[in-house]
């Protein structure tokens, strides 16, 4: 882990200094629509005294994480970590050997346990989540991040970004825009490692939650995680999330799925300049490639309102020279 800040520590100089000696910002992404509709943006509204000038203060852009900073598929990281909570909690819970879906995650029957969709789901999250304090949880997932690995790769889930990602994150905190991550995934699962691979700190996170309660545990004040659903930051909900944490409509929002549409509508129907870009996966080779189809990260919807309003659809397989660090 100390390695991986380093790492995006000089990450974010080189691209920093980049800037500001007039290198080429962007280094990982090709000549294109796509790469000038980012560099004609940011220099539209961090030129002073040009009409389209926005002040620091109001310059926010909002990410998706899941499929928009790092790979989804076959599944959610979040899901893995799920999926192994399941096994490392088993042997306190005998019952799930004959308990849906719980039985078919021990038997690595992933496919019946997906069929159960959503309210799976969460019932899992609640199952593997809650009953411990948030500093527990917190550590848990750290310690599992750090070792993790993709399925089909062999790499840690932290080397699954995308590095022209990193590298527009930089380049827009070089230029004084603040960046969030608005994602369906869980806020507690994400913060304990986004500023290391991301450089975006843990209070720039938004994301879904379950309820916590303040305790005195042993005489030590403690936030205890509950069993019970609080909120979920997806599709409708990360225009609410984005107002009840961050309190300003952002001018520059990034995703990648169906679910960052009204993510995206929320920021366009601001006034003055707004930039709003789809990651599309066209890129079977080097990533995956899924779109309307897709039971992860489906992209339907947001693709024709993306082409009809012009928003700025990047193809992974033509505008990215390289996918991975």
């Amino acid at each position: 882990m100390i390695a991986r800040i380093c790492l995006v520590a000089l990450s974010i100089i080189i691209e920093c200094t980049a800037v500001v000696n007039g290198a080429d910002p962007l280094p990982s992404w090709n000549s294109g629509a796509a790469k000038d509709a980012i560099v004609t943006f940011v220099s539209k509204v961090t030129t002073e005294g040009s009409s389209d000038f926005i002040p620091i203060s109001e310059r926010i852009a909002v990410f998706d994480n899941d499929g928009t900073l790092w790979s989804e598929q076959p599944m959610y990281v979040q899901a893995f970590f799920v999926f192994d909570r399941i096994r490392t909690l088993a042997p306190q819970h005998p019952e799930w050997k004959d308990k849906e879906p719980y039985a078919s995650v021990l038997k690595g029957d992933l496919k019946t346990v997906l069929s159960g969709g959503e309210r799976a789901l969460i019932e899992m999250v609640m199952a593997t989540h809650s009953g411990m304090t948030s500093e527990q949880f917190e550590q848990i997932v750290r310690d599992w991040i750090a070792t993790a690995r993709h399925p089909k790769t062999g790499k840690l889930y932290t080397e699954m970004v995308y590095q022209p990602m990193l590298e527009l994150l930089s380049y827009l905190r070089a230029n004084e825009f603040k960046t969030y991550i608005v994602s369906g995934g869980g806020i507690e699962f994400m913060r304990p490692w986004v500023e290391a691979v991301y450089g975006i700190p843990p209070e720039q996170v938004i994301g879904s939650s379950i309820r916590t309660k303040f305790e005195v545990r042993d005489g030590v004040p403690q936030i205890v995680r509950l069993p019970e659903l609080n909120f979920i930051d997806d599709k409708e909900g990360k225009p609410v999330g984005i107002q009840q944490h961050i309190g300003r409509r952002p001018v520059a929002a990034f995703g990648n799925s169906d679910g960052d549409l009204q993510m995206l509508q929320w920021t366009a129907a601001g006034s003055g300049q707004r930039f709003c870009m789809y990651v599309h996966h066209t890129d079977a080779e080097r990533e995956f490639m899924y779109d309307r189809q897709s039971h992860v990260g489906k992209l339907d919807k947001g693709l024709d309102e993306a082409k009809t309003r012009g928003w700025t659809i990047v193809s992974m397989k033509d505008d990215w020279g390289r996918i991975f660090p």
